[in-house]
């Protein structure tokens, strides 16, 4: 089955309705805004996702289909895009990864009709029936790395993030993890979504004179503030860690080689234990884009929905779509903290 096989034009399907022995599913991805950079990677790990299933014998022997959303639209425009092919019963579930806003509004198209897989890191709390969170949580993401940190000198910390639900949730957490390190928040700083002022930001943290930063943006905003901070006085001294830093993000720098700048993502291209990324490549060849933590957690994300679906263990009315908790938790990996090496993340630790 090719690629254009197993992706549907979203008004093709609006037109024409429903389709014999399919399973479709509203692949949810940014087409635009800060995590709009993601989609490319993401959308080729989610053809190979659907692919693996329908070779495999698809969902109880029908075919998994896929059917792009723009998820990228902000919170409103994120919802009306995914709002008719739910209503109409077009599509059987929601896979996919956007800014958390958006997160909280396609939740109440979804809730209590169709599972929703939303597969990047969130910031915890209750969700509404249906949903399920295949990545991690504040604490489960940055805790340990924000120890490891500390115990290396990091004592005076600054947050910064986008504002919106995510950074907010997330800074409030994490200031007690620092303060039990031994460390204290000395500034905190919240911009726009899609509309930061980084060489401002970037001022207003070099007066706090921290040890390290926390970054809690995403994508373009991410990329954009670490310009600017590499053109400041902090660049090699002061510590960077985030939370939404993955080699994506990394080759929209050009890289960062000094041994400052840190991520806690759940995965890093390049895992030797990873058969994933061999099949990527092998896939999608020389002129593929890079496999990273967003699209890797899309493929995960379909990869759980198939085999719950064909074990007909979904039930869309229920907490966690029906499954426990555990069953997903099994794919929440931790946070990991690896360090910029030009265009790359090399967890520590790792050889």
């Amino acid at each position: 089955m090719t690629a254009a096989e197993v992706l549907m034009d979203p008004l093709e399907v609006l037109v024409r309705g429903r389709g014999p022995r399919q399973v479709r599913v509203a692949l949810a991805l940014p087409g635009a805004g800060p995590l709009g950079m993601a989609r490319p990677a993401a959308m080729a790990a989610a053809v190979l996702a659907a692919e693996t299933v329908n070779d495999d014998g698809g969902i109880r022997d029908r075919d998994m289909r896929l059917v792009p959303v723009d998820a990228g639209a902000g919170p409103a425009g994120s919802a009306a895009a995914l709002a008719p092919l739910v209503d109409g019963g077009l599509v059987d579930a929601v896979v996919g990864f956007h800014t958390s806003d958006v997160h909280r509004e396609l939740e109440r198209v979804t809730a209590g009709r169709i599972p929703y897989f939303f597969t990047a890191p969130h910031e915890g709390g209750e969700r509404r029936p249906g949903v399920v969170r295949v990545g991690p949580g504040p604490m489960r993401q940055l805790a340990e790395p924000i120890r490891q940190l500390s115990r290396a000198g990091a004592r005076r910390w600054a947050l910064v993030g986008s504002d919106y639900v995510w950074p907010r949730s997330v800074h409030r957490a994490v200031r007690r993890v620092i303060r039990e390190a031994g460390g204290e928040v000395v500034g905190e700083r919240l911009e726009p979504l899609g509309r930061s002022r980084p060489a401002e930001a970037v001022r207003r943290v070099e007066s706090w004179r921290p040890d390290a930063v926390l970054l809690t943006m995403v994508g373009r905003d991410l990329a954009l503030f670490n310009r600017a901070f590499a053109a400041s006085p902090m660049l090699g001294r002061v510590l960077r860690l985030s939370g939404g830093l993955e080699e994506t993000g990394l080759l929209e720098i050009e890289g960062d080689r000094t041994g400052t700048l840190f991520s806690a993502m759940d995965w890093y291209a390049g895992d030797p234990e990873d058969e994933v990324s061999d099949r990527y490549a092998h896939r999608w060849g020389e002129v593929r884009p890079p496999l990273a933590s967003y699209a890797r957690s899309c493929f995960d994300g379909l990869m759980l929905f198939a085999e719950s679906a064909s074990e007909g263990r979904l039930d869309p009315s229920r907490p966690w779509a029906g499954l426990h908790p555990e069953e997903a938790g099994a794919l929440v990996r931790p946070g990991v903290l690896a360090c910029a090496d030009g265009v790359l993340l090399r967890p520590l630790g790792r050889s």
